[in-house]
């Protein structure tokens, strides 16, 4: 099974909405197409970022097909409420030509368990047996994937390649501990912004799947290159990445909250994206000092990188 899918900068694409608060399918594409063209190689969609619990069916597998048909690589989130929802997400997607699944657990209804989170799994991975798969391990999801279930499915489901981690840095380290280490050929993805360094330096992570890098294309891929380098010894790509890892630190939080998609969105819009104005429920939006804290520190980071990338050989060294 080919695992090159989950090895590159992955955005999670946002869903735009129209005036009438339904998808733009279109804006969608466009956008892939834009981040696609900066560098990035491949994007995620229907996960957490795209608003998969606000669309529906319908709606997602639209959005899918739209992206394939487009010729992106494109990774599929198999969020839902029931298995039969996500057995049909993933089908979907092996159907279409889509290149990986995001198998995310099974929430809600019995979602702390192990034995009806084993059969979830199994289920979605069933569906489609072509397309090789991540694991989207998150504590947000109310279950976290230990390393005894992962092995078991591996070995009954060989598409099962890899493990996103969206916990913190003691959930990353486990990881790699316990599961990537335990075979060299799982891929380990940091799957949150504030755990890239980590993850590259200090576990052995091999791709991310990015929530500012919808914003930040440029800058995320350089710091992707420069923790990448700085996991191989490189000392001055090391200092450079804890540099702009730092500098980064505020926008990359938002990628733990729950207005993770209000403030993204918030920032495509004062890049000119404007059709990220709105959110799907009219309610969902930044209250007027979230709004003012998010563009103060997007205006003082741009400002910072516009600074510091002038510093020989801060960006030139170093490539995605």
């Amino acid at each position: 099974m080919d695992t090159a899918i989950f090895t590159g900068v992955i955005p999670a694409l946002m869903t735009p909405c129209r005036a009438d608060r339904t998808p733009d399918f279109d804006a969608l594409v466009r956008k892939a197409g834009e981040l696609i063209a900066a560098g990035m190689s491949a994007v995620v969609y229907c996960g957490s970022m795209g608003d998969w619990p606000l669309l529906t069916d319908a709606q997602r597998m639209e959005g899918v097909e739209r992206l394939v048909q487009a010729g992106y690589p494109v990774i599929v989130g198999t969020g839902a409420v029931n298995s039969a929802a996500a057995v049909a997400h993933a089908a979907h997607a092996q159907k279409v030509g889509a290149a990986g699944l995001m198998v995310i657990p099974r929430v809600l209804s019995r979602g702390n368990s192990p034995v009806a989170q084993r059969h979830h799994f199994k289920a979605i991975l069933s569906a489609a047996p072509d397309l090789p798969a991540v694991i989207y391990n998150s504590p947000y999801y109310g279950f976290e994937t230990k390393a005894d279930l992962f092995f078991a499915l591996r070995a009954e489901h060989p598409n099962l390649v890899g493990f996103k981690e969206f916990g913190g840095a003691k959930a990353m380290t486990y990881a790699a501990e316990q599961i990537t280490s335990a075979d060299d050929s799982v891929i380990l993805m940091a799957g949150v912004d504030t755990g890239v360094y980590h993850g590259y330096v200090k576990c052995g992570a091999t791709g991310t799947i990015t929530g500012i890098g919808n914003v930040l294309p440029k800058e995320i891929l350089h710091f992707v290159a420069l923790a990448k380098a700085a996991a191989t010894g490189d000392l001055d790509a090391r200092q450079r990445a804890r540099e702009l890892g730092e500098a980064l630190e505020v926008l990359s939080s938002w990628d733990e909250g729950t207005d993770l998609v209000l403030y993204y969105k918030h920032m495509m819009v004062l890049q000119g994206d404007r059709e990220y104005t709105l959110h799907f429920n009219p309610t969902d939006e930044l209250m007027p000092s979230q709004r003012v804290w998010a563009e103060t520190q997007f205006r003082q980071f741009r400002t910072w990188y516009a600074e510091w990338s002038k510093l020989p050989g801060a960006v030139q060294k170093y490539r995605a």
